[in-house]
């Protein structure tokens, strides 16, 4: 995921709203020990997602508790935006690497993952969601899907739509997606179906607008149970934005092309194709990319392989323009205007 803040689960900042519902989530402790027991582990490294390194400390705290005295926790204080963002370092120094709020992006016996389903209830804004969907006499087919803090009520949205007339439309994307149903922050592959609307059920819009970017045939409606709100995507500014970074970067003479070092977010074969077509650019190797660490480099403009998020979540923070692959090849005319769409990581590690 990119390297944005804390509120990655729904955000609140310009809204003037709080919370709805308190969240608890269940850091299956039992089931770590029981990991380090059978592993004969002396050293464990715990891994947060941005949002919930605050919880690090208690959950340390709590597992102490439970294993022997000469096993050591350790807390990863790395960004961690996603389960393609592992703290590789730590990782290869301890017996037992625990991953918490995301589900398994790639089968690994050393990482335990936590997916930290939320506990709060789905079904009141679902309701409240019909209103906005077609009605199923006139379009039963919709697609469903959600994120990984609420794919343990997958089942229970599905049996909520067909209760209701509707035929639910669902499949699981490419290898990067663990469950049927399940989107990432840069991959929609499950959205890919025949239903003309799509019910995105979770937190936050970067979910929601950017695969109504990657299915613009769609009607994309959002139902956030942790705001407990209602919206349809609409990409009309973010498309905006996007536009304007192209406008700015099309007379740009020197290129910093961004390979991102992070274990599943590298795209080599991307950037190696634009240094091979492009002598004015240059290839800017970095484990995490932010704007204060781009500023010393005398660039025209960036293009970004690594995250697509980075791109779409950050990018304005950029002091050049900061492009996605595709919309580089707008920018030097490989490719007409009209073909800008979402970036997206498919079938890559």
């Amino acid at each position: 995921m990119s390297q944005q803040s804390e509120y990655s689960e729904g955000d609140l900042r310009n809204t003037g709203m709080s919370l709805k519902h308190d969240r608890e989530w269940d850091y299956e402790l039992e089931r770590i020990v029981d990991e380090i027991d059978d592993r004969d582990a002396a050293k464990v490294g715990l891994q947060f997602p941005e949002g919930l390194k605050r919880r690090g400390p208690k959950v340390a705290d709590d597992l102490r508790e439970r294993v022997r005295d000469d096993v050591t926790i350790m807390l990863s204080g790395q960004p961690c935006y996603g389960a393609c963002d592992l703290d590789t370092y730590l990782m290869k120094r301890t017996d037992v690497f625990v991953h918490f709020g995301h589900s398994p992006m790639k089968d690994t016996d050393k990482v335990i993952y936590v997916p930290l389903f939320s506990n709060v209830d789905v079904t009141p804004i679902m309701e409240e969601a019909l209103e906005t969907l077609a009605d199923p006499d006139d379009d039963p087919e919709v697609g469903l899907v959600t994120t990984a803090q609420h794919m343990n009520l997958y089942e229970e949205m599905r049996e909520f739509l067909e209760e209701r007339g509707y035929d639910v439309d669902s499949r699981r994307g490419d290898e990067r997606l663990t469950h049927e149903g399940q989107v990432l922050g840069c991959n929609y592959a499950s959205a890919d179906v025949p239903a003309n609307q799509i019910l995105y059920v979770g937190g936050g819009k970067f979910h929601p607008l950017g695969l109504a970017m990657e299915h613009p045939d769609k009607h994309v409606v959002i139902a956030d149970p942790v705001n407990n709100v209602v919206t349809v995507a609409d990409t009309e500014k973010f498309m905006k934005q996007r536009y304007g970074a192209i406008h700015r970067a099309m007379d740009a003479e020197k290129w910093g092309v961004i390979f991102c070092t992070k274990i599943g977010q590298g795209r080599w074969e991307q950037a190696q194709d634009i240094l091979d077509e492009n002598d004015d650019a240059y290839l800017i190797t970095m484990d995490e990319v932010t704007p204060d660490r781009l500023r010393n480099f005398d660039m025209d403009a960036f293009v970004n392989t690594g995250c697509p998020r980075i791109t779409t979540d950050d990018g304005p923070q950029f002091h050049k323009p900061m492009l996605t692959p595709g919309e580089y090849e707008i920018a030097v005319g490989h490719e007409p205007l009209d073909s800008l769409e979402f970036d997206t990581f498919h079938g890559t590690w």
